[in-house]
């Protein structure tokens, strides 16, 4: 085992981790947080260093859960609640059968599984765990015995690069790093659940309203569930600004009135209760409830654990995360209708800067961005969910930190980005005449978030996916996945020949045609010779165009498909069509005038390409071997320039997510 040295008499050594040694490095990344002020005071020991008889796990799994220690990371252990609830999931992160320290197999190594882009990416720690004396410093189970949280907490830090970039996050993140399944971000605010009000003169914004708990009833008991503050509640001086908490359950209680009263059972990272109200222990909330049932429900009450009702929870918190429930067969279901989601996609993708980054539907490159076909056979629920990769800074194996950007601090991890589907009635069509329809769906507007999500009940046939960032040029790697209750496919759209340079000078649509010189037939050779009229022929038109008054609005280029060793010399002209009488639809080339335009001399190269500006009027492209008889395959390809309509309603930025949401540091 790599780390791994001998001890004396043959005996193997413990394992120490050379990718994550015991050192400040592995604790700190840029002393940009609290916990860099422990420098110095922190050793590494092992658990059967801190206590007698080490476990992974307690007996009573209610002592198990996380409790926070000096790390801002109560986004992830929120997370880690979900586990404990989901045995199949838990074994999925942290394989069993592991030899614990008990077990002669034992070397002082653990293996966890996070997943990471599209696959269950392994990460291996040694179990040297950071402490200030001979005590946890960062999370532990609450009973001292137990250390599969710390473990999970050093794999987690391990492929982050450093305990100090788990300071602060997103719960919906660690739920999918910890699933391989989606979470969604909602509002409690004004701001809330998405609703489909998409008019024609707002197309790409989406009103929302406050979130109706009743929509989660379906999947109460199996979804996980997450509340958060962004500022310290009204009721609890204790708990300050950005902090996650979980709702371990929710339910609807009978009153001895004859009424209802929701209720929810809140638990807080930190271990201890920090909630007044009407429904802490002894509270005024519990006479309205038969004795029987309220001497129940206070006795579900774990530590750190305390009710509220539905008012409570909906007015003294910010927003909520909701991450999908996972079937034992490994199945998404909807937390909107309860139903399984059998069938999924994923096809990753990236926006390159001058080439594929197109921007948002305010910019005239848009339709440059990375597009993706969506087939739907049957009519069924579909969730369609865009993932981009977190910014990096360096190659190393493990680490993801933030790229250095002194002007840009809040949004340094992430590009603001969106999601937009058009239903495309046959798979040839005219893009820019359908980008200027509103999109059928499209996600929340442009939003600084790792992950968004589109949901709809879809209709059978084909619809064009586009991903784009807010900015133009702005680069990132992504993942699109799709999650079904009926048969789908999904691919990539590809351009059949090398993409022309985008421009930024207005837009540009494609036209792609396939041809071969076929000796005998149709390899006419260049004009030198009789037979060029044999050789492909393919029209097209010039449209009058008031936007574009001068400079290029044609560009053409010629692509063989012969290897490098076996080139011929292409090339092509541009000719004037001839008037046809009336009644005939074949175009005639005017051949005896000379080609408006010539790319020539014939080159032996892969492609040759030519931009000009043509008046308005039918031209054909006639492309050409040197020779005659040069038998190859060949693709064309046609830009125009054209004007598009611009889009009625602008996209605006959507509400900035903050990076430093959800801190929380344990007061003594």
């Amino acid at each position: 085992m790599k780390g791994e040295s001998r001890a004396e008499g043959g005996a193997a050594a413990l394992f120490e981790d050379p990718d994550f040694p015991s050192e400040d490095k592995s604790l700190f990344s840029d002393n940009s947080t609290p916990i860099a002020r422990l420098h110095g005071d922190i050793t590494w020991r092992r658990p059967q260093e801190i206590c007698q008889s080490p476990a992974l796990f307690p007996n009573n799994i209610s002592l198990g859960h996380a409790k926070q220690g000096l790390l801002g990371d109560c986004w992830f252990l929120c997370a880690c609640t979900f586990l404990v609830k989901n045995k199949q999931l838990l074994n999925k992160v942290l394989p069993p059968d592991q030899p614990q320290w008990a077990d002669s197999g034992y070397r002082g190594s653990f293996q966890f599984r996070f997943w990471q882009q599209g696959h269950w990416a392994e990460v291996t720690i040694d179990d040297r765990l950071p402490c200030i004396n001979s005590t946890l410093c960062f999370s532990c189970c609450h009973t001292p015995t137990a250390f599969w949280v710390a473990l999970l907490e050093k794999a987690y830090a391990k492929l982050h690069g450093s305990y100090e970039q788990l300071w602060a996050g997103q719960v919906s993140e660690a739920l999918v790093d910890l699933t391989g399944g989606l979470a969604e971000h909602w509002s409690l605010g004004d701001l809330g659940l998405e609703q489909e009000q998409q008019t024609e003169q707002d197309s790409d914004q989406v009103r929302r309203m406050r979130l109706d708990l009743n929509l989660l009833y379906p999947v109460k008991d199996d979804c996980a569930l997450s509340c958060s503050t962004n500022n310290t509640p009204e009721g609890v001086s204790e708990l300050g600004q950005y902090h996650a908490l979980t709702v371990m359950e929710w339910l609807d209680v009978k009153k001895v009135s004859g009424g209802e009263v929701r209720l929810l059972r809140i638990r807080n990272p930190w271990g201890r209760c920090c909630w007044g109200g009407a429904w802490i222990w002894g509270g005024a909330g519990w006479s309205s409830l038969d004795p029987v049932c309220s001497s129940d429900l206070q006795s579900r009450v774990g530590v750190g654990e305390f009710w509220l009702d539905e008012a409570e929870f909906m007015s003294q918190f910010d927003d909520v995360t909701v991450g999908y429930p996972i079937s034992e067969d490994g199945h998404l279901k909807s937390i909107y209708t309860g139903n399984l989601l059998t069938h999924s996609h994923q096809l990753a993708g990236r926006w390159i800067k001058g080439c594929s980054a197109g921007g948002s539907r305010n910019s005239s490159s848009y339709s440059s961005n990375p597009k993706f076909w969506l087939k739907v056979c049957d009519r069924g629920e579909v969730l369609v969910s865009l993932l981009q990769h977190r910014k990096q800074r360096n190659t190393e194996k493990y680490a993801q930190t933030p790229l250095d950007d002194s002007k840009n601090t809040k949004h340094q991890h992430y590009q603001a980005i969106a999601l937009h589907m058009w239903k495309v009635e046959k798979k040839r069509f005219n893009l820019s005449r359908m980008l200027n329809k509103p999109p059928c769906a499209s996600t929340h507007c442009h939003i600084y978030e790792r992950e968004v999500v589109l949901r709809r009940q879809l209709e059978p046939g084909y619809y064009l996916l586009i991903p784009s960032t807010y900015q133009p040029g702005a680069e990132a790697r992504f993942l699109i996945r799709v999650f079904s209750s009926s048969s789908t496919s999904l691919s990539a759209l590809k351009s059949p020949a090398p993409s022309l340079p985008l421009t930024m000078d207005g837009e540009w649509e494609t036209t792609y045609f396939q041809g071969s010189w076929v000796e005998g037939r149709t390899a006419g050779g260049s004009r030198n010779f009789p037979s060029h009229w044999q050789n492909p022929c393919f029209p097209f038109m010039v449209c009058d165009n008031p936007a574009v008054t001068s400079g290029v609005n044609v560009r053409v280029t010629l692509h063989q498909s012969q290897p490098d060793i076996d080139l011929y010399p292409i090339g092509f002209h541009i000719f004037k069509c001839a008037q046809v009488p009336e009644g005939e639809s074949e175009h005639r080339l005017a051949r005896d005038e000379d080609p408006v335009a010539s790319c020539v001399p014939h080159c032996y190269t892969q492609h040759v390409s030519l931009a000009c500006s043509l008046s308005p009027g039918e031209y054909a492209v006639v492309p050409s071997t040197y020779q005659p008889d040069c038998s190859a395959h060949f693709t064309l390809s046609l830009a125009r320039r054209i004007h598009r309509k611009v889009v009625k309603s602008e996209e605006r930025l959507g509400k900035a997510i903050q990076e430093v949401s959800h801190i929380s540091v344990m007061h003594s």
